[in-house]
């Protein structure tokens, strides 16, 4: 397996009521899986990274908070703009910053909550046609639809947790 993608790359797939279902489920459910996935980690085991040369358990999770607070800010400019450019970021440089280094890790868990609270009630009610706006992604140079947005992210939050939920099984915790 590589650790670095145990569940595979994300693959853009065709719209179907049933992946739209799974999708959305898995936005909603990430907090409560993530924070399954780090429950009774104490310091030592938080600060392993989950591969080496990887990030830390600590840095995995508070990427993920910042990664989808991205997210959210992406589908609402999404489906409130025509084609905006969004902003990248440099996530290496940000996995370094005070906050992912110091902070305990269920202050992203509990943000993850709220965002995904509010990211899913947007998700929910959203139309199908909603669904086909894009946005552009200046760094790959590349237009993406809500609907790719929605499989990434959908898979971003299940990656991020097999990291975690791997390392556990790896180490025996």
């Amino acid at each position: 397996m590589d650790l670095r993608y145990p569940i595979g790359q994300f693959e853009p797939r065709p719209f179907s009521e049933k992946l739209l279902r799974e999708w959305l489920t898995e936005i909603q459910l990430l907090p409560q899986l993530l924070e399954q996935a780090i429950n009774n980690l104490d310091k030592a085991q938080l600060d392993t990274p989950y591969r080496e040369g990887g990030w830390t358990v600590q840095q995995v999770v508070h990427h993920v908070a910042d990664s989808h607070i991205n997210a959210y800010c992406r589908f609402k400019l999404g489906l409130t703009e025509n084609n905006p450019t969004i902003k990248p970021y440099e996530e290496q440089l940000w996995a370094e910053l005070s906050d992912t280094r110091d902070l305990p890790v269920n202050i992203s868990i509990t943000l993850l909550y709220a965002l995904h609270a509010r990211w899913y009630e947007v998700l929910r009610n959203i139309s199908h046609n909603d669904l086909n706006r894009t946005i552009y992604h200046p760094a790959s140079q590349k237009t993406i639809s809500l609907w790719n947005l929605l499989g990434s992210y959908a898979w971003h939050g299940q990656h991020h947790t097999a990291h975690i939920t791997t390392l556990r099984e790896r180490m025996g915790w």
